[in-house]
């Protein structure tokens, strides 16, 4: 796929935009990054599914540690490409990865709802508020490199804290 070229005038999102562009399509969390309220919310909440059709594979853990490689690696394309094609950097509705990052944690977490609810707030927390030192990177590496990283960094918290609850609980 082409680069795009970036948008001199910041372009405004929409679902016909983004049917055109089907790699700003997959930045904006197959849609879920277009809600006007909390997009990253939203944004996060497909990884849920998604982990979940995985884990019913029933693969080896270390398929899991691959794939969530992968879907960082990759999104480092597709958020510096969906940057460009909106003339905008890291715009809230790229939530690509929001998706990545909570699908890491998932992988990482015992199944069932109370600990993937326990995750997804957690999750949300650290990424919203972004403490030291997410904040540090965020504010210092940019483009799609930077977009992926300070959710990683959140889902890497996000796994300290609930490690913690977990050890502290059983």
């Amino acid at each position: 796929m082409a680069k795009p070229e970036t948008t001199t005038t910041p372009v405004i999102p929409t679902w016909r935009w983004l049917c055109k562009h089907p790699v700003c399509w997959l930045g904006f969390g197959f849609g879920t990054g277009l809600a006007s309220k909390a997009p990253g919310t939203f944004g996060t909440l497909p990884a849920i599914p998604l982990a979940a059709c995985w884990l019913l594979l029933d693969l080896p853990f270390w398929y899991s540690i691959v794939l969530a490689v992968l879907l960082f690696l990759v999104g480092i394309f597709i958020c510096d490409y969906t940057e460009k094609a909106l003339g905008r950097q890291d715009y809230g509705g790229i939530v690509w990865d929001e998706i990545a990052a909570m699908m890491l944690i998932l992988f990482c977490i015992p199944t069932g709802w109370i600990w993937w609810l326990a995750a997804f707030a957690v999750f949300r927390f650290f990424d919203a508020v972004k403490p030291w030192p997410i904040r540090w990177f965020d504010a210092r590496v940019h483009g799609g490199f930077g977009i992926m990283l300070d959710d990683l960094l959140a889902a890497v918290l996000s796994l300290l804290v609930l490690s913690l609850a977990g050890y502290l609980i059983v």
